[in-house]
């Protein structure tokens, strides 16, 4: 289909390619290596984002996108609309889902070209077959396959901000919150992981989203740290100062959200907790500095073996312990000092890998 991207780049003036990702900061993380792609392949297109409003210094950070639409819904759903636009699109692209609604809010903007996965209940749409079990970052590069531009899912990167972060650099960052309460470790082992990193002689920060203070205060208050050593208040941090603390932690230590899918845009290692959802669905790529840790229970492999907006932590985040945590964060780093020896009373034990 290669085709599909030599007619859209042909054309007179600057055209507007309009992409819906109408989602949160790691669903537009995940969706960067296709923005790549767009980028290279078509030079000359005005690239516009349609996305949550505060998530525009994101869009900017990854250094594909021209300007940002804003655009949103209840929770994970489609626009009811999409704001009037100066230029109607010469195309349009659904990265967002995978039909019918968001492709046929995309229709009714009227662009000449409209490339999205097929749907039966929008047959105009001729584009590839949708496939559940498949990794986000994977599945938006395919998609872009079909319709002729070259697209790595392994393009994650985004430029480290010039500047220090909000902390001294070197600590390990500890992010206790999430979207669900299904993706939530408890507050206990987190602050056990905290004791355990500070007593092998490393700095830790503990961060809040927004509307996480009162759980990143409990974290630390459980793990006895100062208030201070707990990053963002009510409104969270702002992009750029979080950009700044991720650059330049030695570690994330985190849940299956956002900050995960930064710290791997920004090549900081990372050890991320996997429950309800298996990380061949959302997980950070196999080369680079981050560790997985998820234990689905004897044949129960499957890739979504429980409920992510369940009201209670998944059985199997449950399963993971702190001193696996521990493990993976106090390994030595390829290249890099290792940290101080544990000191006394502290339980540090091979993880199960």
């Amino acid at each position: 289909m290669r085709r599909a991207a030599e007619e859209v780049a042909r054309g007179r003036g600057r055209p507007v390619a309009l992409v819906l990702r109408a989602l949160g900061l790691g669903d537009l993380l995940t969706a960067v290596p296709a923005l790549r792609a767009l980028r290279r392949g078509l030079p000359d297109h005005e690239l516009v984002l349609a996305a949550p409003a505060e998530l525009e210094p994101v869009a900017r950070a990854t250094g594909c996108v021209d300007r940002l639409l804003p655009a949103s819904g209840p929770g994970r759903s489609v626009p009811a609309v999409l704001p009037r636009d100066a230029r109607a699109p010469r195309l349009a692209v659904n990265l967002h889902g995978r039909g019918p609604d968001s492709h046929r809010l995309l229709a009714g903007l009227g662009p000449e070209h409209l490339w999205a996965f097929g749907h039966p209940a929008v047959p105009g749409v001729r584009g590839p077959a949708w496939a559940p079990e498949e990794h986000e970052r994977v599945r938006w590069c395919r998609l872009l396959r079909w319709y002729g531009l070259d697209a790595d899912p392994d393009d994650v990167r985004i430029a480290a901000p010039a500047g220090p972060g909000p902390v001294p650099p070197g600590a390990v960052v500890v992010h206790p919150g999430a979207q669900s309460a299904a993706r939530r470790w408890p507050v206990d082992r987190f602050a056990a992981v905290v004791r355990g990193v500070r007593r092998a002689g490393l700095p830790v920060v503990v961060t809040a989203g927004p509307g996480e203070a009162p759980l990143a205060r409990s974290v630390a208050e459980h793990a006895g740290l100062a208030p201070s050593a707990v990053v963002g208040g009510d409104a969270g941090v702002p992009f750029e100062e979080l950009c700044g603390l991720v650059a330049h932690a030695r570690c994330v230590v985190v849940g299956d959200t956002g900050l995960a899918h930064l710290a791997t845009a920004l090549g900081t290692r990372s050890v991320v907790l996997f429950g309800p959802v298996s990380p061949a669905l959302w997980g950070p790529p196999d080369t680079g500095p981050h560790r997985a840790l998820w234990h689905p229970g004897e044949g129960q492999e499957v890739a979504r073996p429980g409920d992510p907006h369940a009201d209670r932590p998944d059985p199997r985040l449950m399963e993971i312990t702190v001193d696996e945590v521990l493990d993976a964060v106090l390994e030595p780093t390829a290249g890099g000092a290792a940290p101080t020896a544990p000191g006394p009373g502290s339980v540090v034990q091979a993880a199960s890998r």
